[in-house]
């Protein structure tokens, strides 16, 4: 696991109406600070990627769809230095991921339907304070095919 970064169990309310999915409150121990939500939505067998923040701490929710979120640790002093993560976040593993500065993610849709990603960011878009790799480049040690395990 990549120091900084947390996961946390969401929680789901469900009746014969439909479905509340909760993601963050200002009330959670966890919650920092607001700047701004978005919704990214990204289709199957797509991959959205490379990026990491210098002040925005991202705070991903999937409740929409399935996709394999890839966060790879490049900050120089951190513990875990050069080291992946790989999570499949979404439908069947609904939670809130919590990425700090300076870690690089990636997400690929996984499945047969567009996912929809939820950001509560701390701080609002600003584009001056994030830097962009392609996907398929060999900057990070990771290969996007399908895994069966």
């Amino acid at each position: 696991m990549i120091d900084g970064v947390v996961i946390y169990p969401l929680k789901q309310i469900c009746d014969d109406r439909g479905k509340i999915m909760h993601m963050l409150k200002c009330t959670d121990s966890h919650f920092e600070e607001f700047g701004e939500i978005y919704f990214s939505f990204i289709n199957p067998g797509i991959i959205k990627g490379w990026h990491w923040h210098e002040k925005m701490i991202l705070n991903y929710a999937v409740p929409i769809g399935m996709i394999k979120l890839v966060l790879f640790d490049g900050r120089e002093n951190s513990p875990t230095k050069g080291e992946i993560q790989e999570l499949y976040i979404g439908e069947s593993n609904y939670c809130l991921v919590k990425i700090p500065t300076g870690v690089w993610n990636g997400v690929m849709c996984i499945g047969t339907k567009t996912a929809i990603i939820a950001n509560c960011a701390t701080i609002d878009h600003d584009p001056s304070e994030m830097k962009r790799a392609d996907p398929l480049s060999d900057f990070i040690p990771y290969d996007w095919q399908i895994k069966m395990r």
